[in-house]
């Protein structure tokens, strides 16, 4: 029984190690970092504008929407930010989990038509 797993360990390993060297699958994981430090420095930028604007000018943002209103700018920039960094996320996991999933099984496919 020892050895029927050790086999199938290292057939897995073989297999995964094929999988990762395919052209596809490089070209996916290549793009898929970019995508990912891209979208994480434009979040990453949008809260360092903001709070670069609350310590250098908080007066902007602590203006009041309108004037008999309570609702400052401040606030409704802050939900953008949030709101920002959920959407962006949602692309994000959306990209991911389709074109970058497809180009990955794509590559799965591959690479166990060469197998047999």
């Amino acid at each position: 029984m020892k050895q029927n797993e050790t086999h199938s360990r290292e057939a897995e390993k073989a297999r995964a190690a094929r999988v990762l060297a395919h052209p596809a699958f490089r070209s996916m994981a290549r793009q898929k970092a970019w995508l990912g430090w891209s979208f994480s420095a434009i979040v990453f930028a949008v809260y360092v504008a903001y709070i670069w604007v609350i310590g250098t000018s908080p007066q902007t943002l602590a203006a009041k929407v309108s004037s008999d209103g309570i609702t400052t700018w401040g606030i409704w920039v802050g939900m953008f930010v949030i709101v920002f960094s959920f959407v962006i996320t949602l692309v994000y996991v959306w990209l991911a989990n389709g074109k970058f999933e497809e180009m990955t099984q794509k590559a799965v496919r591959e690479t166990q038509e060469g197998e047999k």
